[in-house]
């Protein structure tokens, strides 16, 4: 039996440096799979779509809303051409009723578990139009590596170098933040992998470099502590968001490796700035995350908050505007208040505005969003930013003897043989 699993593509934000990383839920979805069922992986950001290959079973696998027309316009296509598709991933679960209606069948929730069931009854053609798992979590114990196998390495370059490899330690988020729809995809409780879990999966990834994907490892310090002293000896070198400042914690996370994390900035206090500072005295980098939009905020504000992210050092800063998704407080709040005017689902890319601010016109929000870009990268682009972050993290892997060239793209010297000629 072949199945087909699919990663849509969207539409990149103008203006922004653009690169494509390897899908982390089609990898951990393809893993619990039976091992009788081959698995042939297209991502639409990087190939065409193959509509004639010979394939029993179609999945369409969605990370992000601004996916969700594509795929839906991909399942119509092969269902035309009469393959069975289902659906899964995290869009899947936010917009589950309207893609029901391209779709035979979609999945939401955790698939360990569960996906032997559905390939069951698919070969004895009685699958299903929903399988919803949203409120029956996996042992967390049960999550085996990804299945990284099933990706075409030589696509995720970036002018020569290889991108991060995705990689989860934890699952589930304590925390309930205004625009964030964590809550309602896995609950409100820190799901961590056990160490020795986590290391197996960290052998079998042969990329030094990682993006450690979890919504933040913030939230149990023993256990973060733990992690962190078990990733010493790997030397791998990776980039996550929010992690714990204590110096405890900073010195070990610099031990393992932390390139650099994402912060948010919220606000000018000196908290901050002080935080920022102390990533910094580690040899960790700090991308700001800034949300701008949110009704407490005022013209003046956002432009206090820009000049506030010139003043602190941040290695890269990341604006987006709020963008209210389905089954969020934020989407709640403005559909009650009549301020949602955009409903198409191709610009919920935190880079347009889709709804009336408090203080300020949409086209305003618009402007400032813009504004706050050109300001920041307005000495050195965020491609050159970005190169400042990778020469430091290629310093320590020949320090540390893990450094691997990196082959060339087209137009001759690749980045990283650019980057250690600068070191």
């Amino acid at each position: 039996m072949k199945f087909q699993l699919i990663f849509p593509k969207w539409n990149k934000l103008p203006g922004q440096t653009t690169f494509n990383l390897p899908p982390h839920g089609a990898t951990v979805f393809a893993a619990t799979i039976p091992s009788d069922v081959e698995v042939e992986f297209i991502d639409e950001n990087l190939e065409e779509m193959r509509y004639d290959d010979n394939v029993d079973f179609v999945g369409i696998s969605m990370l992000l809303t601004t996916q969700v027309k594509r795929g839906w316009a991909i399942a119509d296509e092969y269902r035309k051409r009469g393959k069975k598709v289902i659906f899964g991933g995290i869009s899947t679960m936010l917009h589950a009723e309207e893609t029901l209606l391209h779709a035979d069948s979609v999945f939401l929730g955790e698939a360990e578990g569960h996906i032997e069931q559905v390939f069951n009854d698919f070969k004895k053609n009685q699958l299903k139009q929903i399988y919803n798992h949203m409120n029956d979590l996996p042992a967390i114990e049960t999550v085996g590596p990804a299945r990284r196998s099933i990706l075409n390495r030589d696509l995720y370059y970036h002018k020569g170098v290889q991108m991060v490899d995705l990689f989860h330690a934890s699952r589930g988020c304590k925390y309930s933040c205004y625009p964030c729809a964590v809550s309602y995809l896995g609950g409100r409780k820190f799901r961590p992998r056990p160490i020795d879990r986590v290391i197996e999966e960290l052998e079998t990834i042969d990329n030094n470099r990682l993006f450690i994907v979890d919504n933040s490892l913030a939230q149990d310090t023993e256990w973060e502590k733990e992690l962190f002293k078990a990733m010493i000896p790997m030397k791998k070198k990776w980039c996550s968001h929010t992690i714990e400042d204590k110096p405890e914690i900073l010195d070990l996370a610099a031990q393992a490796g932390a390139w650099y994390v994402y912060q948010a900035v919220f606000d000018t206090s000196d908290y901050i700035k002080e935080r920022v500072k102390r990533y910094h005295d580690y040899g960790i980098g700090v991308e700001g995350t800034i949300l701008l939009g949110l009704d407490d905020q005022t013209e003046d504000d956002i432009k206090r908050l820009i000049d506030f992210l010139l003043e602190i050092d941040l290695d890269l800063a990341e604006f987006t505007v709020l963008a209210p998704f389905p089954h969020t407080k934020a989407y709640d709040d403005l559909r009650k208040q009549n301020r949602i005017f955009d409903n198409d689902w191709n610009h919920y890319n935190a880079g347009q505005v889709v709804y009336h601010p408090k203080h300020m016109s949409a086209e305003r929000l618009q402007e400032l969003y813009q504004y706050a870009w050109d300001t920041f990268y307005k000495d050195e682009t965020q491609e050159e930013k970005m190169f400042k972050l990778l020469k430091k993290i290629v310093s320590r892997e020949i320090e540390d003897g893990t450094f691997r060239k990196r082959r060339q793209d087209l137009s001759g010297m690749s980045f990283g043989k650019q980057v250690a000629r600068n070191i």
